[in-house]
């Protein structure tokens, strides 16, 4: 049975499998076909992309941050904190650049101390009232993932966040969103044709030489 879900999963316990250099899922065919009729507009995170990905590298390295969302088509970036991580806050791109804003609503936390943070979480939970609860399949589940995972290297952070512009200044299939989260080391990448992309971040710069140029 456990394998049986491990099997089913897009994304397993402990992310892409290691074999894995990504994950399509397909979405509405109609956004494929008409790609090309569709004209481009840029807007204020085309503009402001360049100053902002320093602050988004800082959020990701030395703050509570674990998860990112980066939607270019809306503006808006979603975060996912250590200190609070059950929810999801929501920030207009451009207030990210303003004096103080970073320091009234992140927490600075070193990465070391985050990766370790997390571990602890995971800990507690094994330890509660709560995952006593759980069937004993998905004991087994979380058990692995707790012992196996590893967090997403600095490096791979860095990496992909400065060929995002390239991405998103395609001429054609061009990026509109992307969600990176270090605890599953996983990028999702939606495009203005359809579906979804997940891609390992280990294997991130093999999967930009494989498919497009940046």
């Amino acid at each position: 049975m456990e394998e049986l879900v491990l099997r089913e999963s897009i994304v397993s316990a402990t992310g892409l499998s290691a074999d894995s250099l990504q994950v399509g899922i397909k979405g509405d065919p109609s956004l494929r076909e008409t790609a090309f009729l569709r004209t481009k507009y840029s807007n204020v995170m085309d503009e402001i992309y360049p100053q902002l990905e320093p602050v988004l590298a800082e959020l990701l390295l030395n703050r509570g941050i674990y998860r990112l969302y980066i939607g270019f088509n809306s503006g808006e970036i979603r975060t996912n904190s250590i200190f609070d991580p059950l929810r999801e806050e929501t920030h207009a791109a451009e207030r990210l650049l303003e004096p103080g804003y970073i320091e009234r609503h992140f927490p600075r936390l070193g990465y070391a101390e985050k990766i370790a943070g997390m571990r602890e979480l995971y800990r507690a939970l094994r330890e509660s009232r709560l995952f006593e609860s759980l069937p004993e399949l998905w004991k087994h589940i979380s058990l692995k993932r707790s012992r196996d995972w590893q967090p997403m290297a600095r490096e791979e952070i860095t990496l992909i966040l400065s060929t995002l512009k390239g991405l998103r200044d395609m001429p054609q299939y061009y990026l509109r969103t992307v969600s990176i989260c270090i605890v599953q080391g996983i990028v999702r990448m939606q495009f203005n044709c359809d579906g979804t992309q997940l891609v390992s971040a280990r294997n991130y710069r093999r999967f930009l030489q494989e498919n497009v140029a940046v």
